[in-house]
């Protein structure tokens, strides 16, 4: 103890803040804690896979935080403002958009990943990232992409894309593990824990993230849906009220609270009783919420714009070239295309639309 204050007292007289020891940089003190308080489950920032392409590291953050940073100052992720969650193009301020999502994925798997003693700087930068690569128009952009392209387009291979090639036209250069969560956290059609499109994360963190992904969505559409008087909290299943919640943030407290206690062996797990009311939660969405045709008239036009758009600059391409410069010059084009319009906010979308087919069409 003694010690502890004679350290103290210098550090005041010297007018130093940081409490780096002698010899060390601020990145490698950093590291040495991770190893001292992280769970041994952890993805450790001084043992990761590494980059595609060799940099120099930074002398005050790990490699994850220098990622997240990466992301938060990148185009695509200021554009995630502007495109849509689920509802297109809304009146009220208060409606969910891409960026408003990943940043309560985030801080949903903040809260994760810090209960579970995991690396919360990985799980951020993965949180921010992972839907770098969404359409316009939200999944409905995503589809029409997938039905028009010759090969095959899924927002999460996207958003892989976009950090390692596209965005400021080489990429942003992430860790593997970076990559390996963005890559990974797109679920199944059924239950949240099933297998996606692909392989499930390397990582725990990447496991914290996929599952967060469910939770804020689950939880952020059933408030939006409410707000547009859609639905009331009355219609939700009584079931899923009960065991979960009778607010948004209950229910969010609920599914959180229950993956941190659950979790264990190595595993990020729900309790059967919890994952079942998630689920029941989730149907209810895809059944009664998603097909209202209040929502499904916005995607029929938003369907048409990006089908038109799409085959305007794929038949026209000395255009494309001239007016998008695209960031792919080395692929075919109709990837430029599929990455242009995927790149798209909606209001740009819209704008593009009226300028090139001169019509008026509102969403």
């Amino acid at each position: 103890m003694a010690a502890v204050k004679e350290m103290t007292s210098s550090r005041r007289e010297s007018g130093r803040i940081g409490c780096t020891p002698a010899g060390m940089t601020i990145r490698e003190m950093l590291e040495r804690r991770e190893h001292e308080y992280l769970s041994p489950c952890a993805t450790f920032s001084d043992q990761s896979k590494g980059r595609r392409f060799p940099l120099v590291e930074c002398a005050y953050r790990t490699t994850f935080q220098r990622d997240r940073d990466r992301i938060i100052h990148s185009k695509s992720f200021r554009r995630l403002k502007h495109k849509t969650q689920v509802f297109l193009a809304p009146v009220g301020d208060h409606y969910r958009t891409r960026l408003t999502h990943a940043l309560e994925v985030s801080q949903i798997a903040r809260t994760v990943s810090r209960a579970l003693c995991l690396n919360e700087d990985l799980t951020e930068a993965i949180a921010l990232g992972h839907d770098l690569g969404h359409t316009p128009f939200g999944h409905a952009g995503e589809a029409v992409l997938n039905e028009v392209y010759p090969g095959r387009f899924a927002h999460n291979e996207q958003s892989l894309r976009i950090v390692d090639e596209l965005e400021n036209g080489k990429g942003l250069n992430l860790t593997f593990e970076v990559r390996d969560g963005i890559l990974n956290h797109s679920k199944g059609p059924a239950d949240i824990f099933a297998p996606g499109r692909g392989e499930r994360p390397k990582t725990l963190e990447g496991e914290v993230v996929r599952i967060s992904d469910s939770i804020a969505y689950i939880n952020h559409d059933t408030d939006d849906a409410i707000r547009s008087k859609l639905i009331t909290e009355a219609d939700l299943p009584s079931d899923c009220v009960r065991v979960l919640g009778d607010t948004p943030s209950h229910r969010i407290d609920t599914m959180v609270g229950d993956v941190v206690r659950s979790s264990r062996d190595g595993k990020i797990q729900m309790s059967p009783e919890i994952l079942r009311a998630t689920n029941t939660l989730r149907s209810y969405l895809y059944k009664n919420v998603y097909p209202r045709s209040e929502i499904q008239d916005s995607i029929n036009s938003a369907r048409k714009i990006l089908k038109e758009i799409y085959h305007f600059l794929v038949d026209n391409p000395k255009l494309f070239i001239d007016e998008t410069s695209p960031k792919s010059r080395d692929a075919e084009l109709e990837r430029q295309v599929v990455d242009f319009i995927a790149g798209m906010t909606d209001r740009y979308a819209l704008e593009f639309y009226k300028k090139h087919f001169l019509t008026k069409l509102e969403i």
